[in-house]
């Protein structure tokens, strides 16, 4: 190909109309002059230039394709990051308008609170409002109680939450001074006491989800924190809302905490709780009330598609229907299910074996805490078509084999992955 041989704008236009029938004029145009600029100025820097024909039809290609698909989890991370965090349970979004804020039985205009306090209040036994994520309601909260003051944290801590991002860096957003106190392993109450002064507005606790400390360490025990005369915040992070240690898991849960007498709570949705991406806040009611007439609030409330979802997912947690929040029915799920639907499938795809293995809870919470699994092991070769196969299957590779854990496949899933390893 040469700068003489590229298509004039025209005629690369009629290719793509015969092509592409369904795109507008103008999206062909704008293809058609981007793959040619792409192709001009690879030839003017003598590197190799792709046919801009081809080119502007594989972005109209993407760019008519859903981006967001559905993908099957193999991997056996429950709270996969990369894909979600947790999975959805089978839900209805109400189409056209909605009650949003409209009270159907006064006629008057309601608050979008209304459709998740209710449940929350009884999941929580303390009221409780709902962001657009955690690190929103760690923000709202420093900023709406103690902008201009000091908050109270172990050095211990100080924790960076994914991304980059860190509690110090939040804190400083909000607008509080950070008074940081112990050491790295070991903080003790009277290192809390030594700190507090009149500047003082909150006691920072944050549970370190996403790892461990272990030894020589000691931290005061919450109720301990709660008489000490400051209010007490703490960020729980993960969000467990059900005693999951019978199935291996342990985590704190938001109940016992407000039990011990914090004053205020955050947690995610869509960890341990099993939801979607939000953000809760929970505790005493003249709190929760400040953080909701906080200005940025507003910024930070959800929309009506999450609430919807949320809804569907709290009722199910009210009325004990663990099953059908995904997440929570994997976490659940026991070692001799999951074998047996591993035998069973590993017998339909040639070479398979089956082994022990582990799965995890993931998406930054429960470090160092695995369940037993057992996994199915192909050929490493398998990877890229199952990652191709439509749905795209993800799975574990590890020593030159693919590894399909059951755990996070649901049963009527089980069937592309017999079909992409018998290709």
């Amino acid at each position: 190909m040469t700068l003489q041989s590229l298509p004039s704008v025209e005629a690369l236009l009629v290719q793509l109309r015969a092509q592409w029938p369904q795109c507008p004029h103008a999206l062909l145009k704008l293809e058609a002059q981007r793959a040619i600029a792409q192709a001009r100025e690879a030839l003017q820097a003598n590197t190799p230039a792709v046919d801009p024909a081809s080119e502007a039809s594989r972005s109209l290609g993407l760019l008519l394709t859903p981006s967001l698909r559905p993908v099957i989890n193999a991997t056996g991370v429950v709270l996969h990051t990369n894909l979600g965090r947790a999975p959805l349970p089978a839900m209805t979004i109400p189409g056209g308008y909605c009650n949003l804020e409209y009270e159907l039985s006064t006629g008057k205009r309601g608050k979008r609170d209304a459709h998740l306090g209710p449940l929350l209040e009884r999941l929580l036994g303390a009221p409780a409002i709902a962001v657009n994520n955690n690190a929103a309601a760690v923000f709202l909260v420093l900023n709406a109680l103690a902008k201009g003051g000091e908050v109270i944290v172990s050095r211990g801590e100080l924790i960076e939450i994914g991304d980059g991002f860190r509690i110090p860096d939040i804190m400083r957003a909000a607008g509080v001074k950070l008074v940081e106190v112990g050491a790295t392993n070991k903080t003790s109450l009277d290192d809390y006491k030594a700190a507090i002064t009149p500047a003082t507005r909150l006691l920072l606790r944050v549970h370190p989800s996403n790892f461990h400390i272990t030894g020589f360490t000691a931290k005061p025990a919450l109720k301990d924190l709660c008489k000490l005369g400051v209010p007490v915040y703490e960020d729980l992070g993960s969000g467990c809302l059900i005693d999951l240690k019978p199935h291996g898991i342990n985590e704190p849960l938001i109940r016992e905490s407000l039990e011990a007498g914090v004053d205020i709570v955050s947690f995610s949705g869509d960890k341990l709780l099993g939801g979607t991406q939000a953000g809760f806040l929970c505790g005493r009611a003249e709190l929760v009330a400040k953080t909701r007439r906080h200005p940025m609030y507003r910024a930070l409330r959800l929309d009506k598609l999450v609430i919807s979802a949320l809804e569907t997912m709290l009722r199910s947690l009210l009325l004990e229907d663990y099953e059908k929040v995904p997440a929570l029915a994997m976490l659940r799920d026991s070692y001799d299910a999951i074998a047996k639907r591993a035998h069973a499938l590993a017998e339909k795809i040639p070479g398979a074996e089956v082994i022990d293995g582990h799965s995890l809870a993931g998406g930054g919470s429960t470090p160092d805490q695995t369940l037993p699994t057992a996994l199915i092991a192909v050929d490493k070769r398998h990877e890229r078509r199952l990652r191709a196969n439509k749905p795209p299957i993800i799975a574990r590779v590890d020593n030159d084999k693919v590894l399909i854990d059951l755990r996070t496949v649901l049963p009527e899933e089980e069937p592309f992955i017999q079909a992409a390893l018998k290709k």
